[in-house]
């Protein structure tokens, strides 16, 4: 897996993993919360969806709820649908970043996926590297994980 990091100055951070996913993954045109739940934020952090409109404009309110019980609200506007391509995904309340996830097909039952995320402002995304890198990869982790529970039950 390819998880680089952009330099100083620059606002992006880009981490990409393959994974092997069902044909009827990828080819659903919405997401399951209940799935996504299992897998979103670093590892050991559970999920509590309170809105999840996956449509162009639907709003997505959640609670992630850190392993030491600590709470983190997050909002998000889902900008963009690709059925089977990708999402655009903004993070509305601070920080202030823009998420894209694209996928790629790769044969019959891969896929690579790229997660592209920009800050508001380079200074922003030094100053989170830290703590965003590990985070996008645990996070894609544990994704990889529910991805093969999945396929071994297809």
């Amino acid at each position: 897996a390819s998880r680089p990091w952009l330099g100083d100055g620059d606002p992006r951070g880009h981490t990409s993993a393959g994974g092997v996913v069902v044909a009827e993954l990828l080819e659903r045109d919405d997401v399951a919360p209940e799935l996504l739940a299992r897998w979103w934020g670093p590892a050991g952090f559970s999920n509590t969806f309170e809105q999840f409109d996956f449509t162009p404009g639907g709003r997505w309110v959640f609670v992630m709820q850190g392993p030491d019980g600590k709470r983190y609200p997050n909002e998000c506007v889902f900008r963009a649908i690709e059925p089977n391509a990708g999402v655009v995904i903004e993070h509305v309340v601070a920080p202030h970043f823009t998420l894209t996830v694209q996928l790629h097909a790769q044969g019959d039952n891969h896929t690579r996926l790229t997660w592209a995320q920009t800050f508001e402002t380079a200074e922003l995304a030094t100053q989170l590297r830290d703590l965003v890198v590990p985070a996008n990869e645990q996070n894609l982790d544990r994704l990889q994980v529910v991805l093969l529970s999945q396929s071994q039950r297809a």
